[in-house]
């Protein structure tokens, strides 16, 4: 009765042990993610920066997003 009992036990810490590494496995692809998101995001603003850098001055100060916002046609 012992023996079936330690082996319950041994089956259930072998599955929390898979467990934990399917986790640890998920947790170090969404730490890889974030960083190619992260490097996107950092591509992206160096492109608004550009962008809106050669835009003429004439803009009132307002950045590209606000500038589109004001520029968008009445029936939106």
């Amino acid at each position: 009765m012992a023996d079936t009992a330690l082996q319950k036990m041994e089956i259930l810490i072998a599955h929390q042990e898979q467990q934990i590494n399917d986790l640890s496995d998920m947790l170090i692809e969404q730490g890889k993610e974030l960083d190619r998101l992260k490097m996107r995001m950092e591509q992206l603003y160096a492109k608004l920066a550009r962008v809106e850098s050669a835009l003429p001055d004439d803009r009132g100060g307002l950045s590209v997003a606000e500038q589109a916002a004001l520029d968008k046609p009445p029936h939106y």
